[in-house]
């Protein structure tokens, strides 16, 4: 018996094998302009995350993690490992009415984990273009898609607004497919109901690579930019302005939304073999056009800026693949960074990437050792005219999207005496209460493998959270401004500024007078960067994309040769326009029945009268004799009469 117990214990030990080099799920969570100060684990008590808190904490909060300053260019540089100067992205967003989009000779995320045998889902917003099918999430990888193409919506009709012209109009689609029955919920809470269906319907045979991509907490339409269901308003009470208190409802359902991925994960047992991603997009925008009233405090600059408000955002990952979790890391790292760092996390071939400015990062996460990223490209945008640059703890930076109008430090504190930052809610919360269950379950299998209770898994507990808080918390120290010289002020419309971010985090003190040579070094590295840029791929408006041409709808308008003769399947028809269409058909078609019946009983009355009326011989030979010619003509009158004058004078 005992070549049995060998046999057995082999077994065993090939399914543990197997389901250890098993690849891992990929879940992805974004939130759109969510401020650097609107979660817990950053220190602010304002607005409470504990969902979001519970993962952070658990896993490993990503404190230097940098996107780009707006949505596009952070989503295209994230699916492509690339700086949006190498895609021609490095200018503003997409428009609305715009008819370009992601490069299609790029291969993106999706494509490459399908080749590696992921099942690929998208969900909410898209932003890299649609004026075409081929620039749609289903032709690009994605094995499904429900949300919307555009950057914003209505939170509840799904309507788009466009930005700066009139055009207005329905975007929810599954698919390829307007869903009509999206209208009237709410849609962070159907972008999480789409990604816990998937997850309870998935083959958990197959890895699962999921891009939750949520509206929240953007601006909705500029007629009515903030929304959020009454009863999670009522919870926030304590904060005065009441934009910001819709804007704290907003980011709370968004916080239950990855309570309830993340417990969706555990039903399935997905959650022991997943790799689970939170970040922001880019900084908030606490004023102006599409404000939602985020705070980036104490960083410097709203979204769409070269300040580190913009880019510098909330990012945090868990996975039981860390071996170092429950820590702060300090590593420079950027939203290309993800693609080689899924790859090498989930064990797949890395010299499958072509070149990317992308740098593997999962020895750095997991592990805790240092960076290979020690430059940051942050942006070169020739049409505004500003770029920045990170070396190290240097930053370098130019010029100014809002000349100089919206360069300074904007957002609530969140650290009223009055607010309280609650442990045990981090704890409780539906994250929190699932890794504890999760860790619980592998610290009894750790007790029976090396028979102990030195457990590598840890429960995490309020003195950890204090002291991860604390770490996290960016402090940046108060400075006078009526006493700094003029030469340490920055104005980077007038001349280029430089920071040491490591101790300057909040950028108050411009050190270009005093390091010349860093400023001299971090130039010729930016006209490096600037040689390999590709010229931007905006392009103006195409009133072709008008979505009342489509059935109130945004379409892929340029499929068709001529809008007018374009077709609009019935699948992208509301029900009342369908049957106005089919009784407009059926009325046609009865006309023209009715025109072509008097049209051949006229034809036939004809044809007899004709035989009757040539019945009588003589009547034909009158009929058909000649007619007597006349001048019609009447310059050949003229000339006869001429004529007839000058033989009467002769």
């Amino acid at each position: 018996m005992w070549w049995l117990c060998k046999i057995f214990i082999f077994g065993v030990v090939i399914v543990a094998s197997f389901a250890q080099t098993k690849k891992p799920n990929i879940i992805v969570i974004v939130a759109d302009d969510m401020g650097f100060n609107d979660v817990g684990f950053h220190g602010s008590n304002e607005i409470p995350t504990p969902n979001i808190d519970a993962l952070a904490y658990n896993g490993v909060i990503l404190n230097s993690h940098y996107t780009q300053a707006l949505c596009t260019p952070s989503r295209s540089a994230f699916l492509t490992g690339k700086y949006p100067i190498h895609l021609g992205m490095q200018h503003l967003v997409i428009l609305e009415p715009e008819p370009w989009g992601l490069p299609l000779n790029e291969t993106i995320l999706p494509q490459y984990l399908k080749r590696n045998g992921y099942a690929t889902h998208a969900i909410g917003k898209w932003h890299l273009g649609f004026f075409r099918k081929e620039y749609t999430p289903t032709y690009r990888g994605f094995d499904s898609h429900f949300g919307y193409w555009q950057g914003l919506q209505d939170y509840y009709q799904h309507t788009v607004h466009a930005t700066y012209t009139p055009e207005h109009g329905y975007d929810m689609r599954r698919n390829m497919t307007v869903d009509w029955s999206a209208k009237g919920k709410y849609s962070t809470t159907l972008f999480t109901e789409e990604a816990v269906r998937l997850i309870r319907e998935h083959d958990t045979e197959t890895p699962m690579f999921m891009y939750l991509a949520h509206l929240a907490p953007h601006s909705g339409n500029d007629d009515d930019p903030l929304q959020a269901p009454d009863e999670e308003i009522a919870k926030f009470g304590h904060i005065a302005d009441p934009e910001r208190r819709i804007y704290a409802a907003m980011v709370s359902m968004l916080d239950k939304s990855v309570g309830s991925v993340v417990a969706a994960l555990r039903d399935r047992h997905m959650l022991e073999n997943s790799i689970i991603v939170f970040m922001s997009d880019n900084g908030a925008k606490p004023d102006g056009i599409h404000a939602n009233h985020g705070s980036n405090y104490p960083l410097r600059g709203n979204k769409n800026s070269a300040w580190e408000g913009a880019m510098r955002c909330v990012a945090a990952i868990w996975s039981p693949l860390i071996k170092k979790p429950q820590r702060v890391s300090n590593n420079l790292m950027h939203i290309s960074d993800w693609l080689p760092t899924f790859y090498s996390a989930a064990g797949l071939n890395k010299t499958e990437l072509p070149k990317m400015d992308g740098v593997d990062m999962w020895a750095a996460i997991s592990e805790g050792k240092d960076s290979l990223r020690t430059e940051l490209l942050h942006n070169i945008d020739e049409i505004y005219n500003y770029g920045a640059l990170r070396v190290g703890n240097w930053k370098y930076l130019y010029g100014s999207t809002t000349n100089g109008k919206s360069d300074g430090w904007y957002g609530s504190p969140g650290r009223d005496p009055l607010y309280t930052y609650d442990d045990n809610a981090v704890l409780a919360s539906q994250t929190g209460s699932t890794l504890a269950g999760l860790t619980t379950y592998q610290q009894i299998k750790e007790k029976h493998q090396r028979e102990t209770t030195n457990f590598t898994h840890k429960l995490l507990d309020g003195d950890t959270i204090k002291t991860l808080r604390n770490s996290a918390e960016v402090k940046c120290p108060r400075v006078n401004f009526e006493e700094i010289p003029e030469s340490k002020k920055c104005n980077p419309v007038e001349s280029p500024c430089l920071f040491n971010i490591k101790d300057d985090p909040c950028e108050q003190i411009n050190l270009a007078s005093e390091r010349p040579m860093i400023v001299l070094n971090m130039e010729m590295a930016l006209a490096r960067f600037k040689q390999t840029a590709l010229p931007i791929r905006n392009v103006p408006r195409d009133p072709n994309a008008d979505p009342a041409k489509w059935n109130n709808t945004w379409v892929n308008w340029q499929d068709y040769e001529d809008v007018k003769k374009q077709k609009i399947y019935f699948n992208t028809l509301s029900p009342l326009a369908i049957g106005l269409i089919s009784a407009a058909v059926v009325a046609f078609v009865v006309v023209i029945i009715i025109l072509v019946t008097i049209t051949v009983k006229a034809s036939r009355d004809k044809k007899k009268a004709g035989k009757a009326f040539f019945d009588d011989p003589m009547e034909q030979m009158v009929t058909m004799a000649p007619k007597p010619q006349i001048f019609e003509d009447r310059e050949l009158q003229n000339r006869e009469s001429l004529r007839n004058e000058f033989r009467t004078v002769e």
